[in-house]
């Protein structure tokens, strides 16, 4: 009974230089559809560069109430530009008039302390005691030295 072992360098057996790129291909494709699916609702309509905080994260409510305090210490109500002044109105006729709904307030790290204190107080003044402050989710120890 004799056999053959077969070895690459044998002219015999046929070496194959072809990759099977099907399944790489199928791959692909189902991670283009989920990152077209999901870069649309990752995105922010109001730029603003948030300083980072290391609280645990609350559950959000289902249509959150956003007052950003812009660079340029503008306010936006959602996606609408406000005045300081006709902060309260808005307010009243986004959520008609609900004092106990939480506003979370964001501010461009730029923005100096007086006037975040000018829009809590503007806040304040309107009866809308519940604000919540937003940071973005990391470390939070960047250039500063813990107490």
């Amino acid at each position: 009974m004799a056999f053959k072992i077969a070895h690459a360098d044998d002219g015999d057996m046929p070496v194959n230089h072809e990759i099977n790129v099907t399944p790489f291909i199928d791959v692909m494709l189902v991670l283009l559809i989920i990152f077209m699916v999901a870069a649309p609702l990752a995105t922010v309509d109001v730029k603003v560069d948030l300083p980072a905080s290391t609280a645990q994260p609350e559950p959000k409510p289902d249509k959150p109430i956003f007052l950003t305090i812009k660079a340029d210490h503008s306010l936006a109500l959602g996606d609408v530009p406000v005045t300081h002044d006709g902060l309260a109105g808005a307010l009243d006729q986004l959520i008609h008039g609900d004092h106990d709904s939480r506003v979370f307030l964001r501010a461009d790290k730029t923005v100096d302390y007086d006037t975040l204190m000018k829009a809590m107080n503007d806040l304040r003044a309107a009866g809308y005691l519940k604000v919540a402050l937003v940071g973005l989710e990391g470390s939070g120890s960047e250039g500063g030295a813990n107490p």
